[in-house]
């Protein structure tokens, strides 16, 4: 019991570190958003393989195309920064990967990864957020990608008793606001839109996932799987090089749009994809699975654009959402906002703090994922700034 509160007490600690680093980056002078370096984790590496097969690990695979992907943006992006967390087959600590990615102070942290299943039939790709993960095949995944700590040296004493094997850790994970969840799920959901489109790849969607490596960074932060090993059709895909370059280069060109929403003077240069892409079987495509699924509500209050609004954000979907789906059968004013392609639902409008906390409460009942969100003018803001500027 003592090692399991020292573990909440932890990772709590983990969320406010991150939010102070957030709220310290955020000055009136310069653009919060401003993407200047990446951060690109080669998922595994040295003595931790990951998943394996026939063809090979899936460390190699991770490596590679996360090289490829540095040098495309080295390459279409030189005002761009990127760092590595290992540029070799080596082993790197869980947590000396989000150092890294901290100390750096990244604006993006990208970690690439192979899936696995006990069943040879799954097959596609997924990006995986900050949160807790509700299907008992996500709660695989995310022990399976937690479970590199117990190779490491003395774990117990680093991430204070939490164990990758026990559902009662996860639990914290509930708890977490990560302040960067909207940046993440944006960025999540361009990387699974080209794969599907221009990779042409089985779409599994964008999930929350109680993933420690994320947990410990302090800037928006994504894990995508590229595919699976244990598939044997896509394993020899994901280990051919033509394979490697289409990944590498659907994820470039997510991160270019997702620059390009702030960074207006890029300069779009093209990439050709190779022509060489596997059939995939589209009956197998798989929906978004966030907080809900294929779901749209008309916006029923309009934001006071003289006051600082607070709402509560509780969905978001790659789909809209039918306004009478039982998913806002118990959720009072709902609203819906597109956004980059997303579509956000919000619950409550009001400049009262308390009074939106309150919402957040009887919200959470039905989402315990939900947040405050805040706008100013009609333009959504940190929530830090917003309540500062309540204060003054």
């Amino acid at each position: 019991m003592i090692i399991y509160l020292k573990s909440i007490l932890y990772l709590i600690s983990i969320v406010l570190i991150s939010y102070q680093t957030y709220s310290n980056t955020i000055d009136d002078n310069e653009e919060p958003l401003k993407i200047k370096t990446i951060v690109i984790d080669a998922g595994h590496g040295g003595k931790d393989p990951g998943s394996v097969c026939k063809s090979g690990y899936e460390k190699d695979v991770s490596l590679a195309v996360s090289l490829k992907l540095g040098e495309y943006i080295e390459k279409y992006m030189p005002d761009v920064k990127v760092i590595y967390t290992r540029k070799t087959d080596v082993f790197v600590e869980l947590h000396k990967r989000a150092e890294i990615a901290n100390n750096a102070k990244a604006d993006l942290f990208i970690s690439i990864h192979v899936n696995s299943n006990k069943s040879a039939s799954p097959s596609g790709s997924e990006t995986l957020v900050l949160g807790l993960h509700r299907a008992k095949e996500n709660f695989e995944t995310a022990m399976r990608e937690n479970a590199v700590i117990l190779i490491e040296d003395d774990y117990n004493a680093k991430y204070e008793g939490f164990d990758p094997n026990s559902p009662e850790s996860y639990i914290i994970f509930s708890l977490m606001q990560n302040v960067n969840f909207d940046q993440s799920i944006t960025l999540a959901a361009k990387v699974q839109e080209q794969f599907k489109d221009r990779a042409k790849r089985i779409d599994r969607g964008v999930k929350q996932q109680g993933l420690l490596v994320l947990a410990r960074t302090s800037m928006p932060g994504i894990l995508i799987e590229l595919g699976f090993l244990s598939n044997p059709v896509e394993a020899k895909y994901l280990f051919s090089k033509n394979g490697q370059d289409i990944l590498a280069s659907a994820i470039f060109r997510s991160i270019r749009n997702y620059k390009n929403s702030f960074d207006k003077e890029l300069k779009n240069d093209d990439i050709s994809l190779p022509s060489d892409t596997i059939n995939v079987n589209q009956d197998e495509m798989l929906d978004i699975d966030l907080v809900v699924k294929d779901s749209v509500v008309e916006n029923s209050v309009k934001i006071n654009n003289d006051s600082i609004i607070f709402k509560v954000q509780f969905a978001t979907s790659g789909t809209q959402i039918p306004h009478n789906s039982p998913k806002f059968a118990n959720i009072d004013n709902v609203e819906e906002n597109l956004l980059d392609g997303i579509y956000k639902y919000t619950s409550g409008n009001t400049n009262n703090y308390k009074e939106v906390v309150e919402i957040q409460k009887k919200v959470r009942v039905n989402y315990p994922d939900a947040f405050v969100v805040s706008f100013k003018n009609g333009k959504k803001i940190p929530l830090n700034e917003a309540l500062k500027e309540i204060k003054n």
